[in-house]
């Protein structure tokens, strides 16, 4: 017996029939769900890289304030130490004795005055970093803001081509526009 022959049934036919018959419809939101899919791509790894940015920045910001904190109390520990020489050399009736403590007193002044530059340095470096972080952080809301339009006008062009309702091809336009407006004004002063 020779299989070369291939009946066709009805269902081969209709496939056959649809083929031919291009949806201009369909593609066109077949197209237009590429394009923001890819624009969405696109802005939601531009939101995750400002996010992880911010979150670097305040990440240091807190370190750096957490040094500075650490330098504070070193400043109080320095503070302690010199009123103690003082009164101890207050107290001192051995002039050698009361010039070693007077001694001490201004080396621990001095460092003291050190260790409180370093301080005010180190916050004033926490500080900065945490105004960067906020700016690194207002993109990606907008870009969060953005790629949830977009994602709405994926949907509503999914819709379209389910239902055949025309009208909500204009939503999902809307949508994507808004989105991509979003996006581009993330990037805007």
């Amino acid at each position: 017996m020779d299989d070369d022959f291939e009946i066709e049934g009805p269902h081969d036919h209709a496939i056959e029939h649809a083929v031919e018959q291009r949806d201009p419809l369909a593609q066109r939101i077949a197209l237009m769900t590429a394009v923001l899919s890819t624009v969405g791509a696109i802005v939601n790894y531009a939101s995750g890289n400002a996010q992880t940015e911010a979150l670097v920045l305040k990440n240091q910001s807190i370190l750096l304030q957490t040094r500075a904190s650490d330098q504070w109390a070193y400043y109080q520990s320095k503070s302690t130490k010199s009123h103690i020489a003082n009164g101890m050399a207050a107290l001192a009736t051995d002039p050698a004795v009361r010039q070693r403590f007077a001694d001490e007193r201004d080396l621990e002044n001095k460092q003291r005055l050190e260790v409180q530059r370093e301080a005010r340095r180190l916050e004033v470096e926490s500080q900065r970093l945490a105004h960067e972080s906020d700016a690194k952080l207002r993109p990606h809301e907008r870009l969060a803001l953005s790629l949830g339009f977009l994602q709405i006008g994926i949907a509503l062009a999914a819709i379209t081509v389910l239902t055949r309702r025309r009208w909500l091809l204009w939503g999902a336009a809307s949508a994507a526009l808004v989105g991509v407006g979003a996006a581009a004004s993330a990037f805007l002063p």
